[in-house]
Formats: C-alpha cells, structure tokens, sequence
C-alpha cells in the first residue's frame, strides 16, 4: 500500500458559481485528467493533494479506511452541501484481488454540475481562484497501428468454448470472458480525446478518466446517496448487426439465452447487498436499454441501507465485486476460471470506477468500454457473458463490436 504524504494545514472549500459550459472542455491538460460526466452532469477534476494505491482482498476496506482517515485532517468549508461537494476522490480499483492498482486520487480541483448547478472545490493553503488555468489543446490520435493483446482472438474463441463445455458440464452457470487488443500511436495519446470522443457517442452512459483508464461505462455499480443504494444491471446484448427480424428489443426480450444470464446478473447483485439493506427491490421483468447500435437487459434496483452502521461507497463495493455481470457464477469458481482460461492481468478493466464524497456518498461504474492508455499505447479491452447455451463465434463477433465504440472514439475527429 502507498500514501503520498498530506500536507499539514490543508483546507478545502466548496463554492457556487456561474454555468461553466461543458465539463470536458475545463481539463487543462493530458496529464492523468480525473472525470465522471454524464450529458451535461457530473465531476472533472485535475492536479492532486493525496493519494492511496494498493492491492489484495483488503483493498476496498484498505481504501475505505485510509479516505476517512483523509477526510478527517482536512479543514471543510462547503457552501453548496450536495453529493459531490467538499472533498472529493476518484476511484479506480482492478478487477482482481491480487492485480497492483488500484487508486483513490484527490484533486487539487473538482468542477461539478448536477441539475443545472455548478461548483467548483479547491483544496488550498489560502484563498485564490481556480478556474484561472492554461487549457491546452487536444491532441487528436494520429495514425494508430493495432496488434493483439494478450488474449488473441484464436485463443479467445478457444477459451470461450472451453467454458461452455465446463457450464455443460455442470461446473458452473456463467462467466464473463475478456480479450484485449493493443493499438500504439506515434506520439503519446491524450486521454481527453478519447474522454470527449466516448462522450459524443455515448452522452446516457458514464465517461470516466482515472489515472489513464478511459471509457464511457452503461453500468452503474453503486450510488449511494445517503441511506438510498442504486444499482443498474446490464446483461444480455444484442447488436445492429445480431442475425434475426424484428427489432433488437423484442430479440432481447424473447431470447432465452440473454434472459437467463440477466437474472443470473441481477440476483448476484441482489444476494451481496441484501445483508446491508434494510429494503431492497428489483423489477421482476427487465427493460431494454438502447444505446448506440447496441442493445442491453437492464434492471434497475433500489434500496435503503441498514441505519444501523450504514456502510460506505467503498465498502458496497466490497460487497457486490464482481457481479456475475462481468465476473460470473457461481463467483468464486467463475473468477478462478476467468484467471485460468485469459491468462492475463485485466487490470483496472471490469472493476469498480468513480468518485466518493466526505459523506461516503458517490457512485461507482463497472469499466467497461474503455482503454488503458500508457504514453503512446492504449490497450483495449472487450467482454462477453458466456452461459451454457453461447455460440463462440458469435461471443467473438460481439467482442470484436465492443471493441469498435473505443476504435472509432481513439481514432475519430
């Protein structure tokens, strides 16, 4: 586990102000840029006061325990008193326990929108003005040359037979698989090209930045907003291109396939937060979630959290990490066989990814659709839910069309 130092005296400071235009627009440079924005709403942030990195079964707690910690030195003025206002970090944690990475970052400053408001927070040793930076321009991706990840696609194909003849067998229900692609540039990639990129194309989703990992997620984790804990469940896909008539909708609705490995989702999130909750509801029949050529199960639950010790963001986290949406079930064994058959470190790609306020408010997404980028390369990731009844080839076409929403931003205008 690494801190880097607080220094002592430190105050912050939450205050309106005027309509600050788009959110994306306000990150100064490529540097490590902090942003969780929806349409027109949500947090960028930049500079940095602190931070935790660390590792293990523990790191939630871990974090958890080291951001009270945090939040306790510091000196709070807060004139807007919302979720997202006084101090604030981005989280980014990796999908396994025993992967190194997993970051809490606390910017200098974090501009916010929510229902038309804004706000800026500053962390500073004396009164100044934040909002008075440098904005470097965007540097668009030049001509991208792209090779295979770690995983290849031969060997994705395999690995995802190999699991069906395993869930055939009766090992277990589902498994998420995942490969990644490498695509390298001629100078070092800027992160807000892709950050603004996924936005255009994606304004419903969530477009996040934390220390390079970069994407625009459809999965909402965990909200918690005082004693209200939110879940979004997506499983179950469909896209423009999926053989069949009628429209993508009514195929999600009517396939038995995609409906099992959306119940097998909502019930792994159900069955974590369950013992934390007073009260917790899940529609009995999903919705259709439309996006961009591409069509989602989605479920939406909601309860109240037990007043009795109500637990953290990151302690929810703990909880519901991984959901069978991109781990698997039963969890243990799909985890143990996600490991076994990619062979390789997903890294911060299918973990929990967001921000937390003072309070133990915030939200975290599932990273999906997104790139980690490291000076000239960005290293893609896409995934399928595998059950008994996938069709490999047809888990390799759908990877191959997630893969595409991150193409084309990395390499759009």
């Amino acid at each position: 586990m690494t801190i880097a130092p607080l220094p002592t005296g430190v105050r912050v400071r939450t205050r309106p102000v005027d309509d600050v235009g788009g959110l994306l627009e306000l990150l100064p440079d490529a540097r490590t840029p902090k942003s969780w924005v929806r349409g027109d709403d949500g947090l960028v942030g930049w500079g940095e006061v602190a931070r935790w990195t660390g590792s293990g079964p523990d790191r939630f707690a871990d974090a958890d325990e080291w951001w009270q910690a945090f939040v306790d030195g510091v000196r709070v003025h807060d004139d807007v008193g919302e979720p997202g206002t006084g101090p604030v970090a981005f989280t980014s944690f990796t999908f396994s326990d025993d992967s190194p990475g997993s970051v809490v970052v606390v910017p200098r400053v974090v501009v916010g929108r929510r229902d038309g408001r804004a706000w800026i927070t500053e962390f500073s040793h004396g009164d100044g003005p934040s909002l008075l930076h440098t904005i470097d321009p965007v540097r668009p991706s030049g001509t991208l040359r792209y090779s295979d990840g770690r995983l290849p696609v031969a060997r994705y194909r395999a690995a995802v037979a190999e699991a069906v003849r395993r869930m055939r067998a009766g090992e277990l229900d589902k498994a998420a698989l995942a490969h990644d692609l490498i695509a390298v540039d001629d100078a070092p990639l800027d992160p807000r090209h892709l950050l603004g990129g996924l936005a255009r194309r994606y304004p419903t989703c969530w477009s996040f930045a934390v220390e390079g990992l970069v994407g625009a997620t459809p999965e909402l984790l965990v909200r918690r907003t005082g004693d209200v804990v939110e879940s979004r469940v997506l499983a179950g896909t469909m896209w423009a291109t999926s053989p069949g008539t009628g429209s993508l909708g009514d195929r999600l609705m009517n396939s038995a396939k995609d409906r099992h490995e959306h119940a097998l989702a909502v019930d792994s999130l159900t069955s974590a937060l369950a013992p934390l909750c007073a009260s917790l509801d899940a529609p009995a029949v999903p919705d259709v979630l439309t996006l961009h050529n591409v069509s989602h199960l989605a479920s939406d639950v909601r309860g109240r959290l037990d007043p009795v010790g109500p637990a953290s963001l990151l302690r929810l986290a703990e909880a519901v990490h991984p959901t069978a949406a991109v781990g698997g079930t039963p969890r243990k064994i799909a985890v143990e066989l996600i490991t076994e058959l990619e062979a390789m470190d997903r890294g911060r790609y299918a973990g929990p990814v967001g921000w937390i306020d003072s309070r133990g408010d915030g939200e975290l997404g599932i990273a999906l659709r997104c790139a980690q980028l490291d000076g000239p390369t960005a290293r893609l990731f896409a995934g399928c839910g595998i059950v008994a009844d996938s069709d490999p080839d047809t888990e390799v076409r759908e990877a191959a069309a997630k893969l595409v929403a991150v193409r084309d931003a990395l390499e759009g205008d």
